[in-house]
């Protein structure tokens, strides 16, 4: 699948939506269960520019980040969903525990998280504002998260 890719490969997508004059919108995250409040903030996201990239955690990432029972889908499962998804333009998997380097290697627009975060804690939020870009937040639909989902689950 073409929406999935590696950094170099997005690296050139991104030099060339640039030189169309397109706003590049980045996110990162596990995406582990997609969930509607995952939906909702995508389509927010996407909304803000013209392209949006999601930087994917890798499975082992993902594992030291929630621990060993961590990601419930893997690696190509979770980004074959994500690339599906019409607000969707590239999916970038990433190894490391942070999208720093991609964000560096990418240097988007807009850069987006989710959540409780504050702009000036979000990995990557200064390098974007060193070069003009603009760090949001976006606020997370009330109800949904994949650890909630799990319990869920896991109750029933």
């Amino acid at each position: 699948m073409q929406d999935i890719t590696s950094l170099q490969q997005a690296q050139q997508q991104v030099r060339q939506w640039k030189n169309e004059g397109k706003r590049i919108v980045f996110t990162n995250g596990c995406f582990d269960l997609l969930h509607p409040g995952h939906i909702d903030y995508l389509n927010k996201a996407a909304a803000l520019g013209d392209k949006l990239i999601i930087g994917l955690n890798d499975d082992d990432s993902i594992r030291r980040l929630k621990g060993t029972s961590r990601p419930i889908n893997p690696l190509p499962d979770r980004a074959v969903m994500l690339a599906a998804l019409r607000a969707v333009a590239l999916v970038v998997p990433f190894s490391e525990d942070t999208p720093l380097k991609l964000i560096i290697a990418l240097m988007p627009d807009i850069l987006v998280k989710g959540g409780d975060y504050q702009a000036d804690d979000i990995v990557g939020a200064a390098e974007v504002r060193q070069h003009g870009g603009e760090v949001i937040v976006m606020p997370f639909l009330d109800g949904y998260s994949s650890s909630g989902l799990i319990q869920r689950i896991q109750s029933v």
